[in-house]
């Protein structure tokens, strides 16, 4: 079994493109050229050339040794944090910016929870001398400032959502109805493996620098291309998908995804799609999302704007109904215990979407020798806020 998107844009049942008739034209013209676009020869040397002296890949795979030590086992930490606008982000961002430049489009549209995707899009944009207009949840715009100031400065549009929760759910439903009044100058970059094909796969090959720099990286310092397992955060699951990448058909290599309790499964007040969420279609993809009886979406909750998604892509709701990954949910408190402990142990301060992963090791033993690489997708400063009013700092 390949768990890499077939033919058709599906991962095993999940995937596809469910989108009303007056989008249609924009998936369209975007599933018929991504591929031979992206694989133009001057494309691929544009997209690296940026990726190295632009964002300053590649990132470096980092050995927690005091971290190691504490939980017995050799981690690896890939520091995505350190790629230019703090985040993984701009890997995708850099990648449709050079598609969309190629297809014509002089407008771009994007939507982000926590900031990490926006500021990553307005930079791209202000690189490129195009138009860029945002769209964040009211609520993330308050929790998130210092990122709503980085758009601004950048020159892009911050527009609120302010219907339903306020949150990252409905700041894409505000920018796919954009994309729907303005389907011929318009390219909406979405930020996550979520979304109509062909979104979910194109945004998992501009992600894939990582695992592929992992697979190099780790045979230089261990004499093996392959650890034992890959850990990341999933929201939506973008910064997972680039780490799982290389990784998705080699099944010696354990998958494992951490996803966001909020107060805990039970509580009413979490984002675990994998533990509360069945078959379902949000935002033109089939994949699993939460959902009530009746079919609406469930409002999510988490402490991260990051992961605050009713849903989770396709690819990785094929891992979980598959069981070629493993699923584990962790709380608020859990994740802010295990980001205040990188910081202590190794002096990184990670973002606290990136927390719930490293909140991993409370959860799961690993042996000795193994080899654990936990994706670092993000860095802490955007949440320094949400650290200062948890801890009382």
């Amino acid at each position: 079994m390949s768990y890499h998107v077939n033919e058709r844009g599906y991962y095993g049942d999940f995937g596809g493109a469910y989108i009303p008739e007056m989008l249609y034209p924009n998936v369209e013209e975007l599933r018929q050229q991504h591929l031979a676009v992206m694989q133009e020869e001057s494309f691929q040397s544009e997209f690296k050339q940026l990726l190295k002296d632009y964002v300053g890949r590649p990132t470096p795979l980092y050995f927690a040794e005091r971290l190691s030590s504490k939980y017995n086992t050799k981690i690896y930490l890939k520091r995505e944090d350190l790629c230019h606008t703090g985040a993984h982000k701009v890997n995708n961002t850099i990648g449709q910016i050079l598609l969309a430049k190629r297809l014509g489009k002089n407008r771009i549209i994007a939507e982000t929870g926590a900031g990490q995707h926006g500021v990553a899009t307005a930079t791209v944009c202000a690189l490129m001398g195009i138009k860029c207009i945002v769209y964040m949840g009211a609520i993330d715009i308050e929790r998130q400032a210092p990122n709503v100031a980085r758009m601004k400065m950048l020159g892009a549009t911050v527009i609120p959502a302010t219907s339903g929760s306020k949150t990252l759910k409905d700041a894409t439903n505000e920018a796919i109805r954009d994309w729907i009044n303005n389907p011929t100058d318009t390219h909406y970059i979405i930020g996550s493996v979520v979304g109509p094909h062909p979104y979910p796969d194109m945004v998992a090959r501009f992600q894939s620098v990582i695992s592929e720099e992992i697979k190099t990286q780790l045979l230089e310092k261990e004499g093996t291309e392959n650890p034992n397992y890959i850990i990341a955060c999933v929201g939506g699951g973008s910064n997972a998908a680039g780490a799982y990448y290389h990784y998705l058909d080699t099944e010696d290599v354990g998958i494992i995804a951490v996803e966001a309790a909020g107060k805990g499964i039970n509580s009413g007040e979490s984002a675990a799609t994998s533990a509360l969420g069945k078959t379902g279609i949000i935002h033109g993809s089939k994949t699993l999302l939460m959902q009530t009886t009746d079919g609406q979406i469930t409002e999510p909750y988490s402490i991260s704007a990051g992961l605050d998604y009713p849903g989770v892509g396709p690819m990785h709701a094929h891992l979980f109904t598959s069981g070629r990954g493993e699923f584990i949910s962790i709380t608020d408190s859990e994740a802010m215990e295990a980001g205040l402990e990188l910081s202590k142990l190794e002096g990184i301060i990670p973002a606290i979407e990136t927390s719930h992963a490293l909140a991993v090791f409370k959860h799961k033993n690993f042996k000795k020798d193994a080899i654990t690489v936990i994706n670092l997708s993000g860095r802490g400063d955007k949440d320094l806020n949400t650290y200062i009013d948890y801890f009382n700092l």
